[in-house]
């Protein structure tokens, strides 16, 4: 058959056109062949090299065997990250794998990875067609490459579907500056996939060491969850393990700087959770197993709402969230819980506002120290000026002790007379110093547990957030350690200074125990704060040595010995008001003072 010339015409463009597409796709191919072999190389940087060590420990997750993989195909490796942080995904049971910390670093300087490994799993046992059981950990999904979405957010897919109409789709979103990870999983076919419509999740995740000190690290670390809108924690220990009979809405592992956590938007009806840690600290800090339940709405199409936090156990980070997981950064615990009021409403913004404008954190720990003696300082001058009085008044009190020598009821309630009529609270010297104590422990557990200090170096520290060591010795030495930290020195050292000082204008000096209190004290600190963070050494370094000139300063020119003896002897003029607890006590001594003379007439007899 013939062709005209329009129709030539037209298969000539025709040829031109396939012609060009077939470039063009070689030009793509080629393209997407080169972003691949990027993506590739970008994840065979961030997974790890394989550890032969780890091999037996995997052992854990045998209770449930399964069968194998539905369909056998390559595994497939996709990396969505932000930039805060890179996760690596694996279409074999459409999960994470691999999770970097872009901004933070180990204390050896490598890479901040807080998932890798054989034992990391997140997943669930669903039925086939035939019955039998498949886990999702062990079944190909088929992976649609990242999406970028209006909102600057990503998501990726993964779909298995099989030809009775079931289908699983996993889908994670990860937003802009987002340490938060969305998966949603879907259900097609619930009826068919779960039996009783009720899914059992399975959560695993290796904890590696990240910080300088295994041990001290170890001690940091919680099982963290909120259940019924409270949260609790668990010391890992040696291992253990929890029950959750009632629903749970979250479950973490919170090492001493870092998160991983589970979190369900509809809450865990039931949950489980079991820890183990090694007893060879090279391996990890912990590994953890969580079995949770979750009942699906009845019918053919679920949507399970779940999310996955990777990040720093940073408050202002955590908060932001909600659903309490601002309460894992530990920052009052057990008899000192109300002191996370104070580190969460005073220290932490002030030491956010400081920060903010000094760049290094050593002088953002002494500008807070300051603030914080000047704030306490009327606190204590009035512990002092009540020692200054009593001071003044021990000539009369050392005659009562002479007199009544062999009758310490009644020089007791001699002493508390003269005290009462000379206008001196017993209480003046203590009370100054027990008020004190909630800003001690505040500043405790502030200083151990915020993450700005980490990595922050400040004179012959390297890392604020760990101990200084200037020299590490060969052998341990019981209740001190295996190396020398010169800041717990220094506080040592200026607290000893203190008590010496204080011990000098002691009233009494003869009680053996009173005498050698002050020594004790120091020792304990040298022993207790060697392995602590060099940021809470250096605080107490700067506390002590404030406290020692404001006890010399206001003792030795603001207090006025003569004026005080005059308003001593004032006050003796004056009538004498019984305060409550002063009847209480004189009716105590009185009673004890009449069976005891009670006594002697008996013993007489």
């Amino acid at each position: 058959m013939g062709m005209d010339r329009n129709t030539l015409i037209g298969f000539g463009l025709i040829g031109v056109l396939l012609i060009t597409m077939f470039a063009i796709n070689s030009k793509s191919r080629l393209a997407y062949e080169a972003e691949q072999k990027r993506i590739a190389d970008s994840i065979a940087a961030t997974l790890p090299k394989v550890d032969t060590a780890r091999k037996n420990i995997a052992a854990l997750d045998t209770a449930n065997k399964v069968q194998q993989p539905i369909v056998q195909v390559a595994e497939e490796k996709i990396l969505m990250e932000n930039d805060v942080m890179s996760i690596v995904f694996t279409n074999k049971g459409a999960q994470p794998v691999n999770v970097v910390l872009k901004n933070y670093r180990k204390a050896d300087s490598t890479k901040l990875i807080l998932q890798q490994g054989a034992f990391n799993k997140l997943g669930y046992s669903f039925l086939l067609s035939d019955n039998k059981t498949a886990k999702s950990t062990e079944t190909f999904f088929t992976a649609v490459p990242v999406v970028q979405n209006a909102d600057k957010s990503q998501t990726l897919r993964f779909t298995w579907a099989d030809s009775a109409g079931k289908k699983i789709v996993h889908q994670y979103t990860l937003k802009p500056g987002e340490y938060m990870v969305d998966l949603n999983i879907e259900f097609s076919g619930v009826e068919q996939l779960f039996t009783g419509n009720r899914m059992n999740l399975l959560w695993q995740t290796e904890t590696e060491q990240l910080e300088k000190d295994h041990k001290y690290e170890l001690t940091q670390t919680h099982i963290a969850y909120n259940q019924g809108g409270d949260f609790d924690f668990e010391y890992i220990k040696s291992g253990g393990k929890k029950k959750f009979e009632q629903p749970v809405d979250w479950l973490a592992v919170k090492q001493q700087f870092f998160v991983s956590a589970l979190i369900a938007k509809g809450q865990f009806s039931t949950a489980d959770i079991s820890w183990i840690t090694p007893t060879d600290s090279s391996l990890f800090i912990t590994q953890t197993t969580v079995n949770a339940s979750m009942l699906l709405p009845v019918g053919q199409v679920a949507t399970v709402p779940l999310q996955i936090y990777y990040g720093p156990s940073d408050y202002n980070v955590l908060k932001k969230y909600g659903n309490e997981l601002k309460s894992m950064v530990p920052y009052g615990s057990g008899v000192f819980a109300f002191v996370k009021y104070i580190n969460r409403y005073f220290l932490l913004p002030v030491f956010d506002f400081i920060g903010a404008h000094v760049t290094s954190m050593g002088i953002v720990i002494l500008l807070l120290t300051l603030l914080i003696r000047l704030i306490t300082s009327p606190i204590l001058y009035k512990s002092y000026l009540s020692g200054a009085k009593m001071k003044v008044l021990k000539p009369e009190v050392d005659a009562l002790k002479a007199k009544y020598k062999d009758d310490q009821q009644a020089f007791g309630m001699e002493q508390m007379k003269l005290w009462r009529s000379a206008g001196v609270s017993p209480l003046g010297g203590c009370l100054p110093a027990v008020l004190q104590i909630p800003i001690f422990m505040s500043l405790y557990y502030f200083f151990q547990s915020n993450i700005d200090l980490r990595g922050e170096s400040f004179l012959w520290a390297s890392d604020l957030s760990a101990y200084d060591s200037i020299y590490n010795l060969p052998f341990k030495i019981p209740f001190y350690g295996d190396h020398v930290s010169l800041f717990t020195l220094t506080a040592t050292l200026t607290s000893l200074l203190i008590s010496i000082y204080s011990m000098s204008n002691m009233q009494d000096q003869n009680n053996p125990l009173m005498k050698y209190m002050p020594y004790i004290f120091p020792v304990l600190l040298l022993g207790v704060f060697n392995s602590l963070p060099s940021a809470l050494t250096w605080y107490y370094t700067v506390s002590n040595t404030i406290t020692l000139i404001l006890q010399i300063v206001i003792q030795k020119y603001i207090i006025d010995h003569d004026k005080i003896m005059v308003q001593i002897n004032e006050n003796r003029k004056k009538p004498v008001k019984k305060s409550k607890m002063q009847e209480r006590i004189e009716a105590m001594q009185e009673s004890q003072k009449k069976i005891q003379d009670m006594r002697g007439k008996a013993g007489k007899k």
